[in-house]
């Protein structure tokens, strides 16, 4: 063979070695899994259930090691973590629809739907759509899933507003300790639509009722959207998230229920051998609707208060279903869908994933550094 033709094949070669490794090439095959993805080990132990709402425990023989990653909670909490709006500073994020690396650029003034993080912490930084951020010029929720590594530049972070009608100085941004329930963020998540996450916001849930030979009626719900509006009148005119979800009308409610779900799934859970509670697969009535998974039991608990108080949320707004789903259709929740794979990647830091098959939509997000480990598994049934 010619020298130099030779040398330029190998050239080739090397070069789309080298991309590949920095996250620039992915799965030729859109729908295949990616290779490096380990199967899991899940199973599901017997559900537990309260009025409309059934909670599948998930657990695994599988127990990774995840107190390397810092919360969003944690981070707030310690001052490791800093959130702004957007200044003279701040950065606006671009992506290359092409490859899916995300690239900063600079941008002025503040921004409904950005703010900018900084991670002054010695652990990179976990943050899950929907987490909700009080303060500055309005309350806001995490748009997508992310890791934000140590050392990082101040962030361009992408949000949606959970408080209609302020927008005005205000206190320093907090941790709400709160994410919001799934049909806000489904909103967010998938949908990326801040009118559709403050369409949410008003009407408790975007899921439609539906009337089947099983449940010949249903009950009204105890959070109907005529209530929420009640309570933005007398106890929300900003229509903050938080003071219409955690208003005294909506808190006796949903505290009582709280408590119920978690006696009863902290007994349900109790004297596993071998085995550690990683998630949950959630029904309201008869629907399998949602499930949050987790590399760790650890990330599963630091978690699961304000995922349990989102998810009764939700059901508090959705009529009363007499039917149960069944394991076997909860089961279906443990699977990947087959469709066309989108992707976006930080190169050696994350890597976001969505996947999309009829109703239903997988979002999982990997960390890349230390070792390649999907941190949450977010299946959702969607409602629009």
């Amino acid at each position: 063979m010619d020298r130099n033709l030779f040398g330029s094949l190998l050239g080739n070669l090397l070069g789309l070695s080298s991309l590949s490794a920095l996250g620039f090439i992915f799965s030729a095959n859109p729908s295949a899994p990616p290779p490096d993805k380990p199967p899991a080990d899940w199973r599901l132990l017997e559900p537990v259930t309260y009025q409309n709402l059934t909670v599948f425990p998930v657990v695994s023989p599988n127990d990774h090691e995840t107190k390397v990653f810092l919360t969003l909670d944690e981070g707030l909490a310690t001052g490791e973590v800093v959130v702004r709006e957007q200044g003279s500073e701040g950065m606006a994020r671009n992506r290359d629809g092409r490859d899916g690396i995300i690239r900063p650029t600079y941008s002025t003034g503040a921004s409904v739907n950005q703010l900018v993080l900084i991670n002054r912490g010695k652990r990179p930084l976990l943050l899950l759509a929907g987490e909700l951020v009080s303060g500055g010029k309005q309350d806001r929720i995490i748009g997508k899933d992310r890791v934000v590594p140590v050392g990082a530049d101040p962030l361009p972070l992408d949000v949606f507003c959970v408080e209609h009608g302020r927008w005005s100085a205000g206190a320093a941004f907090t941790d709400a300790k709160t994410i919001v329930h799934p049909s806000v963020r489904e909103q967010a998540a998938l949908e990326s639509d801040q009118t559709k996450v403050w369409s949410a916001v008003r009407s408790g849930t975007t899921a439609n009722a539906e009337v089947s030979a099983a449940s010949p009626s249903l009950a009204a719900p105890q959070l109907a959207a005529p209530t929420i509006s009640r309570t933005i009148a007398n106890d929300a005119p900003t229509e903050s998230y938080q003071k219409i979800y955690e208003s005294r009308s909506v808190r006796d409610s949903a505290d009582n229920y709280v408590e119920e779900i978690q006696r009863r799934f902290a007994r349900s859970t109790s004297g596993l051998k071998g085995e550690h509670v990683v998630g949950v697969v959630i029904a309201y009535g008869g629907e399998v609707a949602w499930s949050d998974i987790f590399a760790s039991s650890d990330l599963f608990h630091q978690y699961w208060n304000k995922l349990l108080r989102s998810y009764v949320v939700e059901a508090l707004a959705r009529p009363g279903y007499r039917e149960v789903a069944s394991r076997d259709d909860a089961s279906v929740f443990l699977r990947n869908p087959n469709g066309r794979i989108q992707e976006e990647t930080e190169p050696g830091v994350y890597r976001w994933r969505q996947v999309n098959q009829g109703r239903l939509s997988l979002i999982e997000l990997d960390a890349l550094d230390p070792k390649i480990l999907t941190l949450h598994r977010l299946l959702i049934r969607r409602t629009s």
